[in-house]
């Protein structure tokens, strides 16, 4: 489910450079992998099978995508670092569904959460709800994050954060105002 070009190293460059604020603040980095073993779990979702079937659908290719051994099923090198964690269990949009991260988070004291990545209107939008819920800070780092679905989606999905989940700021408001560094943010 990939972005464009153009719009895919805009977003691995912003991730880039706040992660590396992040490192040097000492805020540890935990990345999401999708990845599935074969066709059969990807199409256990009701919804993704008919997304499949219809030709017309921009994510019509859900059935082929982020399978174990593909090119690609893998932490982009440029936003990966050897002392960031990688949780390479996820298969659905909801990064908290069938993956050891609330584990991760608890055990290490995190309760605020930046989050970025691709699609601000599934993966990032549900997992932004799941962390609330879960009672995180949720903080969605509205530089460092996008989607193939076109503005009026992202812009809705931000909107519902805002609204609901959490809050929207750019990266470089989180570095300027040392949010890093604020406890129970």
């Amino acid at each position: 489910m990939p972005l464009a070009v153009d719009r895919a190293a805009r977003a691995i460059e912003a991730n880039a450079r706040f992660f590396a604020g992040c490192r040097a603040a000492g805020v540890p980095i935990v990345h999401l992998l999708t990845q599935y073993r074969d066709a059969d779990e990807i199409a256990a979702m009701p919804a993704w099978r008919a997304r499949a079937r219809n030709p017309d659908n921009p994510r019509k290719n859900v059935l082929k995508h982020n399978l174990a051994g593909m090119p690609g099923v893998t932490v982009m090198p440029q936003v990966l670092d050897k002392r960031d964690w990688v949780v390479d269990t996820k298969k659905r949009y909801d990064c908290f569904i069938g993956t050891d991260l609330d584990f991760v988070l608890r055990t290490h004291g995190i309760n605020t959460l930046f989050i970025t990545g691709v699609n601000t209107n599934s993966c990032v939008l549900s997992t932004a709800c799941a962390a609330c819920s879960r009672d995180y800070a949720v903080v969605v780092v509205e530089d460092c994050v996008d989607t193939m679905d076109g503005p009026a989606l992202h812009d809705a999905a931000l909107a519902c954060v805002r609204t609901a989940f959490g809050l929207v700021m750019k990266g470089k408001e989180i570095s300027d105002e040392n949010y890093f560094l604020k406890k129970n943010a």
